[in-house]
């Protein structure tokens, strides 16, 4: 079963920058399209981006559009989450998922595979 592992959080300062990988534990064309949503305490689970197979196709939520950049390395089975420009309201619980087909898709349901989730808190 492939398992998908986060890294990459932190603390840091609004308007600083962290980059999130998440790493596949198997060959990537058992886990394809790759999205991050986000989880603050008392909220519901949110998109933040997601990526097709190829990288041609991202998606990204409004709040984070121009400030969050996704990226895919397929050899390394490894997708990224640049964050810059990043704002206390960025504070949660980011998790990566994936699922076995090509294309991306915003709505959690759609995947099958969770990480463990990786602390993002932005201090003001």
């Amino acid at each position: 079963q492939v398992q998908l592992v986060e890294s990459g959080g932190g603390l840091v300062q609004a308007g600083g920058s962290l980059r999130l990988s998440c790493a596949a534990s198997e060959r990537a064309f058992s886990v394809k399209a790759m999205g991050w949503f986000r989880q603050a305490p008392g909220k519901e689970r949110e998109f933040v981006a997601a990526i097709s197979w190829s990288g041609s196709t991202t998606y990204y939520a409004d709040s984070v559009k121009g400030r969050f950049t996704i990226t895919r390395d397929n050899p390394k089975n490894t997708v990224y989450l640049q964050m810059n420009s990043l704002q206390p309201e960025d504070t949660a619980v980011y998790y990566c998922a994936g699922e076995r087909t090509a294309a991306a898709h915003t709505d959690p349901t759609w995947y099958t595979r969770w990480g463990q989730g990786t602390q993002v808190t932005v201090s003001s």
